[in-house]
């Protein structure tokens, strides 16, 4: 099988700054989304921080033993390691930078990835933050990934509580990210692909702008043979900006064909 790639971001209807960013590495069936944190200094740069240092360990250091300084975990895939990695190094270079001006102190972002297998026969998915995934899968749309959100970990944690008990939380209130201590968890799980499945990276100015009903809509047209996946990315800006485009807007799409 194969694996196509789009990304596309966009500052937005309302925002002076685009604090996000994005990263394909098509030699290593990489996809990676980073939403700097709004709420803390120095967004963009965490962001630039985080997809950077992530394609930079992927194009300069990775190989089948390259989790140094880390240990390989024996439970994970090959490429779940090389992900988990990736985020911790990126985590430790923008912790290290927050501490060195004031300006910069506090600076943090989301991240999402995915890496495809050789066989392109599996997928890696890791993230940190609210940044999510998707798979389109028969024009089924599932979010592969769970917010790291104070919204979200209440849910998680107390399913119990009512729908009116959960809309008096604080609905932005990000609880973990890259950047803000010296070590993170990050989330990772791996998935069997088939072809025609569609990944979608995206930051909340897309997911929290259109419905699932609407991504679902929308990335049907990619599924088509021979879809125009540039066109797309770019629709799904656009639709994202004309309902307000409150926040900075950014997405990876991957197809897998056969």
């Amino acid at each position: 099988m194969n694996v196509r790639f789009a990304g596309k971001t966009d500052i937005g209807s309302q925002r002076e700054q685009n604090e996000d960013a994005f990263r394909i590495v098509e030699e290593y069936r990489l996809g990676v989304v980073a939403d700097g944190l709004g709420g803390h200094r120095s967004g963009s740069i965490a962001s630039s921080l985080a997809v950077d240092t992530i394609n930079d360990f992927f194009v300069v250091t990775v190989r089948p033993d390259a989790t140094w300084p880390f240990p390989y975990d024996q439970n994970l895939s090959e490429e779940e390691n090389y992900l988990v990695t990736g985020f911790r190094l990126a985590n430790r270079r923008i912790f290290d930078r927050s501490l060195k001006t004031l300006t910069d102190f506090g600076m943090g972002t989301t991240c999402v990835a995915c890496m495809f297998s050789e066989s392109r026969a599996h997928v890696a998915i890791a993230n940190v933050g609210d940044s999510r995934c998707y798979l389109l899968r028969d024009g089924k749309l599932s979010q592969l990934t769970r917010d790291h959100s104070l919204v979200s970990d209440a849910v998680h944690a107390a399913p119990w509580m009512t729908a009116e008990e959960v809309s008096q939380l604080p609905p932005n209130v990000i609880t973990r990210a890259l950047g803000i201590r010296e070590d993170v968890m990050v989330d990772v799980q791996q998935h069997a692909c088939l072809a025609g499945d569609v990944f979608l990276l995206c930051s909340d100015g897309l997911s929290g702008q259109l419905s699932e009903q609407e991504l679902a809509l929308a990335l049907e047209s990619a599924a088509a043979p021979d879809s125009d996946l540039e066109a797309l990315v770019a629709s799904l800006v656009d639709a994202a900006n004309a309902k307000g485009g409150v926040d900075n807007v950014t997405l990876v799409l991957a197809k897998v064909e056969a």
